[in-house]
């Protein structure tokens, strides 16, 4: 039981949040406009020496998406699901490639899926290669579009100098990857994917001038660094075309809050360019490795989200694309408000669906006015602890051995008690990960608490 909620002045209708969406190429329809965002899981499989050994389903990971699949979301979106070995945000991701193909994956893989929409919901992989941002101790020289080294200690991480893609690479190491791992999760029953064109990955480092300062067809003005969205998307398309109903969405940044980065004009001229190419949904989201973007300014905090200022910017120069936002989404009212105001068609919950994985549930069955209390919202790094936590704890049972109850097993971190006690132990824990980062040793997994106020 959750002990404290964020604050609601004043209840609202909710029913608007009940409503269809419909993705226009696909012809799919999302039975309500919650989306559960990505989220990495960090707990596949992982073998730095043989790529085939890798990025396997876990039990953790098959029973964390059982407890979503029963949440009540129009979208599940699963971890940034990695199309490449070679070029991994983190040890532990989940990964689909010809390097580990197996007919054992397709079925692992099915089983993921049936867990993930038991209870209606589309289920799409989110596809993610990190590009510069893999690790220095998995890829020490990853590849991007140029070779422009990230300057960041993120988690901990350092990270090489990056090689800049040929044409030739461009085709093979990034297209011909996505169209694999699209082919593969279409068999096994995932309603469609959502690229990964945000928070500095390699999409975004195409689509972004800070990243991308190539003078070929990928580079230059806006409308060149998109083109490998639009070279993606129809290459996938070729192979799985609109009548297999199979959904294809990119998750794009706003605003990259950076100098020189990404700014609305230039995102206003992506955003017009995926609407036209047919992609079903865009999501948007903000910030980089560099610099998050995960903060509340004064204009942000009666509106709660951090990026609907940017939004409704962009909304009137799309046709049919139908628009999520994520990120900062607490309470109902600030949920129904964007709708109306027109700054998003559907509603992105990341971090508040670890916490509670049947929120939907409980907001459309009036049994909630908001998320869950988080004493360090607007802390990044606090909150990424809190989550990979609780998604493990998600993962320690499978939901038949939960007695009805997504939650079961999942601390509160709301209660002031039981938040002192986590976070103590999970500055202990993060300590000896650093320690065994510099020795050489690559950490797998998330910190195992067990709740003391359950």
């Amino acid at each position: 039981m959750v002990v404290k909620r964020f604050e609601v002045p004043e209840p609202v209708d909710v029913a608007i949040l009940g409503e269809e969406l419909k993705f226009r190429t696909s012809g799919r329809v999302a039975r309500n406009r919650f989306m559960k965002a990505a989220m990495s899981e960090y707990v596949s499989t992982f073998d730095k020496e043989d790529a085939s050994k890798s990025g396997h389903i876990t039990p953790v990971l098959q029973n964390m998406y059982e407890k979503w699949g029963q949440g009540g979301f129009g979208v599940i979106l699963t971890g940034n699901l990695q199309v490449d070995p070679k070029h991994l945000e983190a040890a532990g991701n989940h990964i689909l490639s010809k390097e580990n193909w197996s007919e054992e994956k397709a079925e692992s893989l099915r089983k993921l899926a049936a867990g993930a929409k038991a209870d209606g919901a589309l289920f799409l992989a989110q596809l993610g290669n990190a590009g510069r941002q893999t690790p220095a101790h998995l890829n020490p020289h990853p590849f991007c579009p140029s070779e422009v080294p990230l300057k960041s200690n993120t988690f901990g991480n350092t990270y090489g100098t990056p090689v800049a893609l040929t044409l030739e690479q461009i085709q093979t190491e990034i297209i011909d990857r996505i169209v694999f791992t699209c082919q593969k999760l279409h068999e096994a029953g995932f309603d469609g994917i959502e690229l990964h064109g945000a928070h500095g990955y390699m999409l975004a480092q195409f689509i972004s001038p800070t990243t991308n300062l190539r003078t070929d067809r990928y580079g230059g003005s806006a409308e060149k660094r998109a083109q490998i969205l639009v070279d993606v998307y129809n290459a996938i398309r070729e192979q799985l075309p609109a009548s297999t109903g199979f959904v294809v969405g990119i998750k794009m940044n706003s605003v990259e809050f950076q100098s020189h980065g990404m700014g609305i004009e230039d995102a206003i001229t992506t955003a017009k360019i995926v609407d036209a190419t047919g992609f079903d949904f865009i999501e948007f989201s903000g910030g980089t490795y560099e610099k998050f973007g995960f903060e509340r300014k004064d204009s942000t905090k009666k509106r709660e989200s951090f990026f609907t200022e940017f939004t409704e910017a962009i909304m009137p120069h799309l046709k049919n694309t139908v628009v999520y936002v994520t990120g900062g989404f607490r309470t109902t009212p600030a949920m129904v408000q964007a709708i109306k105001d027109g700054a998003t068609n559907g509603i992105g919950l990341g971090r508040p669906t670890s916490a509670e994985p049947d929120i939907p549930n409980k907001i459309l069955g009036k049994q909630a006015l908001a998320t869950s209390y988080n004493p360090v919202d607007n802390d990044f790094v606090q909150t990424f602890a809190i989550t990979t936590t609780q998604m493990g704890q998600a993962g320690a049972l499978p939901y038949a051995e939960c007695h009805g109850d997504p939650a079961y097993g999942i601390f509160d971190q709301s209660d002031e008690k039981e938040y002192k006690v986590f976070s103590e132990e999970y500055e202990t824990y993060f300590k000896e990960k650093l320690a065994r980062i510099e020795k050489g040793e690559i950490p797998t997994g998330v910190f195992e608490y067990n709740s003391k106020y359950l």
